[in-house]
């Protein structure tokens, strides 16, 4: 299937040529284009000829519409894609270029003196705040995280918020939470991009695995021992952890593999929590259903201006499935990745792009939406590594290969040291789990309504079967926020409304910790 791509790219231009042929001949004083029916003698034509023919537009009209709607879906021209394609700018200045719409924000620019730092508090009403970029070498060949880190200047931080992005994605796409959430006193922000995304190292992504259930552990370790190995160097004892789509389906696995380390976990339209048969039995086919194509046609512009419905209660209706096409689950399981299709088009990348962006960033200012356009497309065209994990974690149509639900109730439930002919074992008691959606998120908010559920019956069973000492620790809770006049980028679509909820949370989370100091 893959070798069909170069011959349609080839073809291309001829098809242009063809169009710009039928577009000059229906303008005004251009020769008519004679066809065969048109010098037929009347006399010669069968019977069935005389019939009336129906009235219809011309065909200069049919391929003027389809003209125009290839470039709606597409905006940007062939000439505007190829220069873009010329003269990329690399993925890591595309992402400065977005971080610079991050107000009061300053770089670390290393030693700073006095009247700096002092210029510096006055140009920040929040303090003085600095971020710094930097790649964090992992062991192995070819490994490496791409870390965003913003800190409070001369104070200590005693709590970490963490934030993962979703498939494909960057750490630039938070680039509208970064200042609110670095305002509270005694944090440290970090944003990391995934192993084999971003602008972290992308190394070859390979599988061992034999069955379905390997593969996916396999597939999920890739991720989450470069999360886990990232912290040990940072030396974060413990964190609160938010992950979007992707990352939030990864931040669940990692709170399974590598318990002890999360205050919290905040799950930002977090993919792969419903169950699916057709996705996790390898003996049916895969799903012919999704909601998933909403991704690449809602337009943001209709989402944010919408009037909100004033209210912030899920909305339980399930959302409308469309029927995935065949070709589409077939390069899905090829491991064709629409990445693999940008990076094939070359000059034309970037236009495919704008099919994505154009609707994705609608209702930005011009200049956010166009560097947001750039840093896509340059992490897009980037080397495949980590994208070539999702058919592994996730069936077509973002259907989980283990879903969430079905082991939800365990996070925070680990055992942390064994039992011993001296000691008891010692287990979590659980930790707060918040999921958010776009109040018109394609991701469906039942799954987390479903997974609240659960984890409130794990809490219930906890505080009735544990010993005295975990019903005094006992953390466990769960709550579905749903953030309005947003879609599935939630973060972006109301960031202020997000960047509330996450502040919130984050200040409930130092409050327990203050509580849990002085009980010790």
């Amino acid at each position: 299937m893959l070798k069909t791509f170069p011959t349609a790219i080839l073809q291309l231009p001829k098809r242009l040529k063809f169009a710009s042929i039928l577009k000059r001949s229906s303008e005004p004083g251009s020769p008519t284009v004679q066809t065969a029916t048109t010098q037929a003698d009347p006399s010669t034509m069968a019977a069935d000829d005389d019939l009336p023919v129906p009235p219809g537009p011309p065909t200069s009209q049919l391929s003027s519409n389809a003209a125009k709607k290839r470039a709606l879906f597409f905006p940007l021209g062939y000439k505007e894609a190829a220069q873009q394609w010329w003269t990329s700018v690399s993925s890591r200045q595309a992402e400065r270029n977005v971080l610079s719409f991050v107000p009061y924000l300053r770089e670390d620019a290393g030693s700073a003196n006095a009247s700096q730092l002092q210029d510096l508090a006055k140009a920040d009403p929040f303090g003085q705040r600095v971020w710094r970029s930097s790649m964090v070498q992992l062991s192995g060949k070819d490994r490496a995280l791409n870390e965003l880190a913003i800190e409070r200047v001369n104070e200590q931080a005693d709590d970490t918020l963490v934030m993962l992005h979703g498939y494909g994605a960057g750490l630039g796409f938070f680039y509208k939470n970064f200042e609110p959430l670095s305002r509270p006193k005694g944090w440290k922000v970090y944003a990391l991009d995934l192993l084999g995304m971003g602008n972290s190292a992308r190394p070859n992504f390979r599988v061992k695995g034999k069955t379905q259930q390997e593969k996916t552990a396999e597939a999920e370790s890739w991720f989450i021992d470069a999360l886990e190995e990232w912290r040990r160097i940072r030396k974060i004892e413990k964190f609160t952890l938010m992950g979007h789509s992707l990352g939030g389906y990864l931040a669940v696995s990692y709170a399974l593999k590598y318990p002890g380390h999360l205050n919290k976990l905040i799950l930002a339209s977090p993919a792969g929590i419903p169950e699916d048969p057709w996705a996790v039995n390898e003996a049916l086919p895969e799903p012919s259903e999704s909601r998933m194509s909403n991704e690449f046609t809602q337009d943001q512009e209709s989402i944010v201006r919408r009037e909100g419905m004033g209210t912030a209660k899920p909305n339980t209706a399930t959302p409308p499935k469309r029927p995935l096409p065949g070709w589409f689950s077939y390069l899905w399981d090829a491991n064709v990745s629409p990445f693999s299709i940008v990076r094939l088009t070359g000059p034309l990348g970037p236009r495919f792009v704008s099919g994505w962006t154009s609707r994705r960033f609608s209702h930005l200012p011009p200049e956010e939406k166009e560097a947001l356009h750039t840093y896509s497309y340059a992490l897009f065209r980037s080397k495949g590594s980590g994208e070539y994990a999702l058919p592994y974690l996730l069936a077509p149509g973002a259907y989980a290969r283990s879903p969430v639900i079905n082991k939800i109730q365990d996070v925070g439930r680990q055992i942390l040291k064994p039992a011993t002919k001296d000691s008891p074992e010692v287990r979590e008691t659980g930790f707060p789990i918040v999921f958010m959606y776009g109040e018109n998120d394609w991701m469906d908010v039942a799954g987390g309504l479903a997974a609240e559920e659960k984890i409130k019956q794990r809490v219930v069973k906890a505080l009735l079967h544990g010993t005295d000492e975990e019903k005094r620790r006992e953390n466990g809770s769960a709550k579905v926020v749903v953030v309005t006049k947003a879609g599935h980028h939630l973060y972006i679509d109301n960031p202020d409304e997000f960047n509330s909820v996450i502040l919130k949370e984050m200040e409930e989370t130092k409050k327990w910790g203050e509580k849990q100091k002085s009980m010790t």
